[in-house]
Parts: C-alpha cells; sequence; structure tokens
C-alpha cells in the first residue's frame, strides 16, 4: 500500500513536470524566433548601411541651391565601391565617379574627418580653366544650369593657407594653389601665376584624382582651394532626399514638422 502510495506521488510530479516543460517550450520558442528575427534585421541593417545605402546631412550652402542646409540625403554605397568596415579594402566598384556626378567624399584635409559633398567637374586627364566665372573642360564651356553664381567680387586664392581665415576643420598647410600648381600646362608662367576664385588654370587632373566643385561657386571650399580629391576617398553618389527641414526658421515646436519643406522630400538629385 506503501509502495503504490508513492508510485502516484511520484507519478503525479513526474507528470506534472512534464506538462511544465511542455508549457515551456511554445515561450522558449518564441523567444528565440524572437531573438533570430531581430539577429537578421541587425545584420540586414548593417549589410545596407555599409555596402549600399546610407544617410548624410548637408551642413553648409556650398551646393546651393541643389542641396540645402538641412537637406538629409540617401547616397549609394556601393556604385564606387564600398568599403569594408576598419579597413582600407574596397569592394568592387560598378563604376568610376563621372562628371556631374554629387560625390559624398571624406577628404584628409579636414580635421576631424568628415563627409563633404560636391560635384564632380573633372575626371583624370581632363584639362580644366574657368575663365570669368565659367568653366572649360578640354576646351568647351560648361552649360551649368545647376549653378549660384556668384554674388560677391573675385578674390584672389593665395598659394598657401598661412594667414588664410580658414574654418576651425581646415588644415591650414592643406590650403592654396600650392596644391594645383604642379598641375597646370607648360604653356603657363608659374612665376606669375595669380589663380582667382573665377580665373584659374589651364590644368590637368592628375591619374587617380578628381576635380569637384560646389554648385554655389561664391561660397564653396573646393578643389579650386584644396586641390585634387584622390580616387579612394570617394565614398558615394548622391541620390535622392528624404527629408529637409529649415534649421534656420523660427517656426514653433515641433520644428521637424513645422519647418520641413516637405516639397523636397523625395527629390532625385542631379
Amino acid at each position: 500500500m506503501k509502495e503504490s502510495t508513492v508510485g502516484r506521488t511520484y507519478g503525479r510530479k513526474a507528470g506534472e513536470t512534464r506538462k511544465k516543460r511542455a508549457e515551456a517550450e511554445p515561450v522558449r520558442s518564441e523567444t528565440m524566433e524572437w531573438v533570430k528575427s531581430i539577429a537578421i534585421a541587425i545584420v540586414l541593417f548593417l549589410v545596407i548601411r555599409i555596402f549600399l545605402i546610407q544617410a548624410y546631412t548637408i551642413p553648409s550652402g556650398s551646393m546651393e541651391n541643389t542641396l540645402l542646409i538641412g537637406d538629409y540625403l540617401m547616397a549609394n554605397n556601393a556604385i564606387y565601391g564600398a568599403k569594408l568596415p576598419f579597413t582600407s579594402v574596397r569592394m568592387p566598384a560598378f563604376r568610376d565617379p563621372q562628371h556631374g556626378d554629387v560625390v559624398v567624399f571624406r577628404p584628409t584635409y579636414n580635421q576631424p574627418i568628415m563627409d563633404v559633398v560636391k560635384r564632380v567637374i573633372g575626371e583624370p586627364g581632363d584639362t580644366l580653366q574657368m575663365k570669368a566665372g565659367v568653366v572649360y573642360r578640354n576646351g568647351k564651356a560648361l552649360d551649368e544650369s545647376y549653378t549660384l553664381p556668384a554674388l560677391t567680387p573675385d578674390q584672389p586664392i593665395e598659394r598657401t593657407g598661412a594667414g588664410v581665415p580658414l574654418p576651425p576643420e581646415v588644415k591650414p598647410g592643406r590650403y592654396g594653389y600650392q596644391n594645383t600648381i604642379a598641375a597646370l600646362l607648360p604653356s603657363v608662367d608659374r612665376a606669375t601665376y595669380h589663380p582667382t576664385r573665377d580665373n584659374w588654370g589651364p590644368l590637368v587632373v592628375p591619374p587617380h584624382d578628381y576635380w569637384v566643385m560646389g554648385d554655389n561657386r561664391g561660397e564653396s571650399l573646393d578643389s579650386r582651394y584644396m586641390g585634387f580629391i584622390p580616387r579612394d576617398e570617394i565614398l558615394a553618389k548622391a541620390m535622392f532626399i528624404y527629408f529637409s527641414v529649415d534649421k534656420q526658421s523660427d517656426r514653433p515646436f515641433p520644428q521637424f514638422l513645422t519647418a520641413a519643406r516637405w516639397g523636397r522630400i523625395g527629390r532625385i538629385i542631379h
């Protein structure tokens, strides 16, 4: 009799244990499914973020009116060859930057290094010159309807950055037409060469380098002042504006809604 009672008690406890395990299995399974889903989402986000597209913001007016301060844009990382994180290794590119591309690059003339957006004007081997504010490429004047003409008088470009008022992030030693004088055509007298914002060259873009300029020609710190941009520093091609807000507006809170430029959202960047 005692053995039978003990057996029933043991059997009941074993049954309760199996029942609890059975009840816990769906919870454990559901938890694992959530963990897997989150892990997959993180991996996909990193893949997209590193290899496909990336978000950037516009902090200055150097690309007006194509891009405005407060524009948020998506850029294609894959087209020029995405960089593997924490390395200098690049994936194969679909193509190199081309004339007219609005590109994101990370120049070493800034400290700390930061992303910059400009337009490609010259590719390797191009002969470039600017006369009275008009850019000539390989002897032909460019039709640049996208530019914002300079509203201030022409200004000389100094040979070096010594004594030049520059943004705090720009290295003075990297500034000036010292960066481009070696690329001038042999016909240019180096001794009398004094370039200005609207008059410079003719010069030839070296191999593996690019000449970039801002669309706001009177307010852009670009290749005229900082020299050529190496191919390796060019990261992505700007695609479209996904949000835009006038950060200088005095609109009431919440400003990201009341000062949003709704008409710019979705605009393709040409």
